[in-house]
């Protein structure tokens, strides 16, 4: 029976208030569930968020199927867990574009407008390139645009065409004259797919042990990095990745440089599908001021006699540092690993 209240809300409703409300008092995040089908406290994923605590966040444990919705997350410490015994199984999808919307930074399919977000098993697709003829496709249509420090995310599938990741930075986009500290974003065993400058922005990001998978185009650029100034610390650094795709005679480079100062490290990288020999491609002239670097690479596709970028050579001490918490633990000590393994244990 679903009671109402004189207010004409129902008393599970109310209930379930209270119960997230409690939780978040005990110091604890509340533990939601998010069902497509009903059996879940919610049947979306953008419900479960709006119910959350504005402060403190919420752990959302997502059944397996497939929510198909466009998701703000705007509530720091909002934690998204797959249920399912694969990232294929939980699927969050939408189709939108820069030509459908008007805007690339509104194509998303989830957009993170807060701190400590955290993700795991689970897969966030942009089906824009899928729905629409090679002709209608040509446009930004991003999976997931991310403007979040600490934010983790594990085991997750991010799948578009092209500008599928936005990984930025909320606070660096004004005055270039001071230091500014970029967010840190941590992406391990993730799967990250698309074409053109598919992943862009300007935060300070890891991507530890991730498979990088090219689709065909015309010029496929895995990276388009957009650091403004030298004061800024913002960078990709690809740890142990692997770089796939088929291989259609396209050419395929590291990235590109959006911005003056891009900056991208690509570390102990398998190269399995074919890339050009120049590596990185030149934007405007960029190429000149931009930070780019390639250590041990190996693979079927390495054809690395020819780089557009030279990189210098790699100290011992620096190497030592290409490490996730090396990377991104700053002045408050911030352990993504740590972060990784916590995820990986909630029930």
């Amino acid at each position: 029976m679903n009671i109402q209240s004189s207010a004409g809300i129902s008393l599970t409703a109310l209930l379930l208030v209270a119960s997230i409300a409690a939780g978040a008092e005990s110091g604890k995040k509340p533990q939601l569930t998010v069902g497509p089908e009903g059996h879940g406290q919610f049947r979306t994923v953008q419900e479960a968020i709006d119910a959350a605590p504005v402060d403190g966040g919420a752990i959302l444990h997502l059944a397996p199927g497939v929510y198909h919705e466009k998701v703000t997350i705007n509530k720091a410490g909002i934690e998204l867990i797959g249920s399912g015994s694969s990232p294929a199984d939980t699927v969050i999808t939408w189709g939108d574009s820069s030509k459908n919307t008007g805007s690339t930074f509104k194509s998303g399919t989830i957009t993170i407008l807060a701190d400590r977000f955290e993700a795991e098993n689970l897969s966030i697709i942009n089906t824009w390139r899928q729905d629409h003829t090679a002709a209608e496709d040509r446009s930004q249509a991003v999976a997931l645009q991310m403007d979040s420090d600490r934010a983790v995310l594990d085991r997750v599938r991010i799948v578009s065409g092209q500008d599928t990741l936005y990984a930025d930075s909320h606070d660096c986009h004004g005055d270039l004259s001071s230091l500014c500290q970029s967010d840190r974003q941590f992406f391990n065993d993730c799967f990250i797919e698309g074409n053109v400058d598919y992943i862009f922005g300007d935060a300070k990001a890891v991507f530890n042990h991730c498979e990088l998978h090219s689709r065909p185009g015309s010029g496929v650029m895995i990276t388009a990095q957009s650091r403004r100034s030298p004061l800024q610390n913002s960078g990709y650094y690809m740890l142990h990745c692997r770089i796939t795709g088929q291989d259609e005679g396209n050419k395929i480079y590291f990235g590109r440089p959006w911005r003056d100062y891009a900056t991208v490290l690509f570390y102990d990288t398998e190269i399995v599908q074919k890339i050009s020999p120049l590596g990185w491609s030149e934007w405007d002239g960029r190429l000149k001021t931009a930070t780019y670097r390639e250590y041990k690479s190996h693979g079927r596709g390495v054809e690395g006699s020819n780089r557009s970028v030279i990189s210098p050579p790699l100290s011992e001490e620096e190497e030592k540092q290409l490490t996730p918490v090396g990377l991104l633990s700053g002045s408050d000590h911030w352990d993504p690993e740590a972060e990784v393994e916590q995820l990986r244990r909630l029930p």
